[in-house]
């Protein structure tokens, strides 16, 4: 309801006082804060970009935000996700998230999904609310709200963050681009790491969080400028703002309905491939890998393929470090041959992925290999404790 009958929605005396320092702005008065008491918001996700964005919306007044999420709460989660605290690890991430927005606003109504949005729900839980908040972070779910979008005409406010760099924009919005414009075709499946592979910066995502923030309520009460087709980019490292222009392409292709996501990126077919190419190669577990360690023998070179900044974490006694970009380079191919010389390799990761693909190249390079199911993760959970969890 973006022209909402302004003169059925009214202010109490309480939300006089706690508003007072936006009907006392000329550009959002009381006119404004009433739109902002009428609108209805949904957030898709309830982490790095949910989280703030969640907060100011909840403060800004809105009356009604919908949340969807169906993850909980786990410990890596509060270096970023600012919305929960300690208290509530192990516990549904909206339903912490609407204990904290009624300790910030108890007038605001907070509807929650606790699903995953599909091709099946998803226009059922988008249609009631005036503006979506996509807080996603894999590109299924991006397309989804998009064409969701497009299909019920609901401006999209998007955010993405990336180890030290963000972008947000508005789609969907007076005619202006939708994200297809942007990405019309998914990028494959694992060329873009997750904030669990690659990390992130934890105060980024409210950076962009708050932006995304800013410009629902900019759409709400009609005043200023969007990000409609604009693409805002910032480096965290540089603290820079860049802007790219963003146009509908004439030539995309029309959306009529939701489509299979998954299939759409491919991520169905990537793991299909991903498991073929790891049933063809020989596995131990970690109490396998312990045992070999104990006996002494010394006709075995372990390989530990992550990151040097992960190797500093934690690290099994007597690995050796050559990370997966490496490996993915003739010379790291040959600087393995060199350190195996002749004898037997076995190779770990973080969970498995990483030292699998690092041993399918090798294999194609004439050197073969045992994989480490569950990586150190499963040396930290099963064999030592003291190794940290990261």
């Amino acid at each position: 309801m973006l022209n909402p009958n302004l003169d059925e929605i009214q202010l109490n005396k309480e939300e006089y006082e706690r508003y007072s320092r936006h009907l006392i702005l000329p550009e959002v008065g009381l006119e404004g804060q009433k739109r902002l008491k009428a609108a209805s918001v949904l957030c898709i996700g309830t982490g790095g970009l949910g989280a703030p964005l969640l907060l100011y919306l909840a403060a800004a007044g809105i009356g009604r935000i919908g949340i969807v999420d169906f993850d909980i709460v786990d410990s890596s989660n509060l270096q970023r996700q600012v919305i929960h605290g300690t208290s509530w690890v192990g516990k549904p991430k909206i339903e912490s998230a609407k204990n904290r927005i009624l300790e910030i606003n108890p007038s605001c109504q907070v509807d929650l999904y606790e699903t995953r949005l599909t091709s099946e729900n998803a226009l059922d839980i988008i249609k009631p609310y005036d503006i979506v908040v996509d807080g996603t972070d894999n590109f299924p779910t991006r397309y989804l709200v998009n064409d969701a979008c497009v299909l019920l005409n609901k401006p999209n406010v998007y955010g993405s963050i990336f180890r030290f760099e963000g972008q947000a924009t508005v789609f969907n919005y007076e005619g202006g681009p939708n994200y297809r414009d942007l990405y019309p075709e998914p990028p494959p499946p694992g060329m873009v790491p997750s904030c669990a592979e690659g990390g992130v910066l934890g105060i980024l995502p409210g950076i962009i969080g708050v932006i995304q923030a800013t410009e629902t309520v900019k759409i709400i009460m009609g005043k200023g400028t969007t990000l409609s087709g604009r693409l805002l980019l910032y480096n965290a490292l540089d603290m820079k703002f860049r802007e790219l222009k963003l146009r509908p392409n004439p030539e995309r292709p029309v959306i009529e309905k939701l489509i299979d996501y998954e299939f759409f990126c491919g991520i169905p077919q990537a793991k299909a491939e991903e498991a073929k190419q790891q049933t063809q190669l020989p596995e131990m577990t970690v109490r396998e890998l312990k045992q070999l360690l104990d006996s002494g023998a010394d006709d075995f070179v372990l390989l530990d393929v992550r990151n040097p900044n992960e190797y500093e974490i934690a690290r099994i006694p007597g690995s050796v470090l050559v990370p997966l970009p490496e490996i993915e380079q003739p010379e790291g191919v040959q600087k393995v041959k060199q350190l195996l010389n002749g004898h037997r390799l076995v190779a770990h990761c973080k969970m498995g992925g990483r030292s699998a693909k690092a041993l399918t190249l090798l294999r194609a390079a004439g050197v073969e290999g045992t994989n480490v199911k569950g990586g150190i993760q499963a040396w930290s959970r099963e064999i030592d404790s003291s190794v940290p969890e990261y």
